[in-house]
């Protein structure tokens, strides 16, 4: 037996709720905060569908897909590859900066609560189904790929004499272009704004800079004390997780960060148990893992990631049922005992029997089930998702929020509402005599029908006028829109009755994809499966591959 329904109704309901939402929902200073800053993301929001001008159906295809070069699940697949090769100070490197970046981006996406730029009049371009769920500020992508850029090209500048003159520079220009790629794809595609991506880059070079300065220093300290070390960090770690900030919506950024604060767990007590187990060496950095491609051979290097790849999918496809059954019963008893710590969004252990099984729960390290459609995917690029119109609560409530203000301005000048319904909701069956649309000069009419270029400015402006309007829809639509058709939506000036209000609200919120019920016992799950997944790739892993022959001896 599955949670009970009752206990997810809420949830479906959401478009009940009154447009106050995050004032009844947030602390005044972080709702105070949210209201200054939502400012930014409506006017930037016009400026970024200008910016849209410039699809084409191949930038659309190579934005989608370089975007899953700074996902979580890309990170998790290369990082322990780092280690088994035996660059375990780039990759202890990579999980302090990666993170770092997932958990102070979520811990800001969840305190502050901002939409995304909104749709319409952006479409919004992605491979990913969870992406438009989580709020827009900052940008996790632009946080990882600067992070991971920054590091690189400092360390390649610090060691001149590792490569060839030529080969560092092209290494480094070819990390610019990466994160410049990763950056400037998040705005093409209307997933974020440019507040969003200039604050997550910001972000990214200064975890880049910390981990530069005292990464080292970190992982020194960690291998060379006693097992007090490891476990005051692990400490610290739980004690951010408890404080991470509830959100006002059910946005998927905390089960991100509860993974990777598993990683760095299970990394720090599988560097100090390792350097202790006469397996590993001490340079560059303690707990290095032994690799020599020379005397190992291609087959053997080959042989061995295949075998940890395995032995960390197996992991995941075990322990997490496994836990499923064995934690609810103990939360029950936490629970009873007032010992619990419940999260909004999250169902207590009394509410369900058993958890089914979930679909499209881990943003991170998919099931080995779903990997041949991944790699599917990837192989297809131009199967991506356009979606126009909200697609999460944020975005349901941005939209409510906006369509509202712009009801009492109009209603507040009687001038509004002749420049809105002759600005950007003309009939083509509408006649040029009725009384309610202004005069049309001959440009006017030209522009109208394309003959004469639009101006910047009228562009802008249109678009400002498509915020707040049109209906939730996705489609795996190839070519870029050619005009504004394809935006439906009806806007009026008129003032609603309570019962317009309640079923326009109604309207947006069951159109948006509902959020599957989350279970309290996921919160531990993570971190004992993605910390097992950090000491498979730090520890136990390269321990296996001596006993296998498969190591360096």
């Amino acid at each position: 037996m599955c949670a009970q329904h009752d206990a997810t109704e809420p949830r479906l309901d959401a478009g009940m709720k009154h447009h106050d939402h995050y004032a009844q929902r947030l602390p005044p200073w972080r709702n105070s905060l949210r209201k200054q800053l939502i400012p930014i993301v409506r006017w930037e929001t016009p400026y970024l569908a200008l910016l849209q001008q410039l699809r084409t159906p191949s930038l659309d295809s190579y934005f989608a897909f370089t975007a899953n070069l700074g996902t979580h699940t890309f990170f998790m697949v290369m990082l322990p590859i780092l280690f088994w090769c035996g660059y375990t100070n780039v990759g202890r490197a990579m999980v302090h900066m990666l993170a770092g970046g997932v958990f102070w981006s979520g811990f800001v996406k969840d305190m502050l609560c901002l939409p995304r730029p909104l749709s319409p009049p952006l479409y919004r371009i992605t491979m990913s189904g969870s992406a438009a769920l989580e709020y827009g500020f900052p940008s996790t992508h632009s946080t990882n790929a600067v992070s991971v850029a920054v590091y690189a090209i400092q360390t390649l500048r610090s060691a001149p004499n590792l490569h060839h003159p030529n080969v560092s520079l092209g290494l480094q220009m070819l990390f610019y272009f990466y994160a410049a790629s990763i950056v400037f794809g998040r705005l093409y595609c209307g997933m974020h704004g440019f507040f969003d991506v200039i604050v997550g880059s910001l972000l990214g070079a200064a975890l880049a800079v910390v981990q530069l300065m005292y990464g080292d220093m970190l992982d020194v300290w960690v291998a060379s004390g006693t097992y007090v070390n490891p476990l005051i960090l692990t400490l610290i770690i739980l004690l951010l997780v408890r404080i991470h900030p509830e959100p006002a919506d059910d946005c998927p950024c905390f089960d991100d960060s509860i993974a990777f604060a598993g990683v760095v767990i299970g990394c720090q007590i599988g560097a100090w148990h390792y350097h202790r187990s006469g397996f590993a060496i001490d340079y560059p950095i303690p707990s290095t893992v032994p690799f020599d491609l020379k005397s190992m051979g291609i087959l053997k290097a080959a042989a061995r990631i295949l075998l940890g790849v395995v032995i960390i999918f197996v992991w995941r496809a075990t322990m997490k049922p496994t836990l499923f059954k064995i934690l609810p019963p103990i939360f029950r008893v936490l629970e009873h005992v007032r010992l619990n710590m419940p999260r909004v969004f999250f169902l207590s252990a009394s509410k369900y029997t058993s958890i089914p099984t979930l679909r499209g729960d881990d943003n991170v390290i998919p099931p080995a089930s779903e990997l041949p459609q991944m790699l599917k995917n990837l192989a297809h690029p131009r199967k991506r998702s356009v979606s126009v119109g909200p697609q999460s609560a944020a975005d349901a409530y941005e939209t409510l929020a906006y369509r509202n203000r712009r009801r009492r301005e109009s209603i507040n000048s009687q001038d509004s509402i002749i420049l809105e319904e002759s600005a950007w909701s003309p009939s083509k069956e509408g006649s040029q005599n009725d009384p309610k649309l202004p005069p049309k000069s001959k440009a006017n009419i030209l522009l109208g029908v394309g003959l004469l270029p639009t101006p910047i400015s009228s562009r802008v402006h249109s678009y400002e006028h498509m915020i707040g309007t049109g209906a939730p829809k996705a489609t795996s639509i190839t070519p870029p829109p050619e005009g504004d058709a394809g935006f439906a939506g009806d806007f009026s000036g008129v003032e609603q009755s309570p019962v317009e209000e309640e079923n326009e609200k109604r309207e947006i919120f069951m159109k948006l994809e509902k959020p599957r019920a989350r279970y309290d016992v996921e919160v531990v799950t993570k971190l004992i499966v993605y910390g097992g997944i950090a000491w498979l790739a730090v520890e136990g892993n390269p321990i296996l591959f001596e006993l296998c022959q498969l190591g360096r001896g």
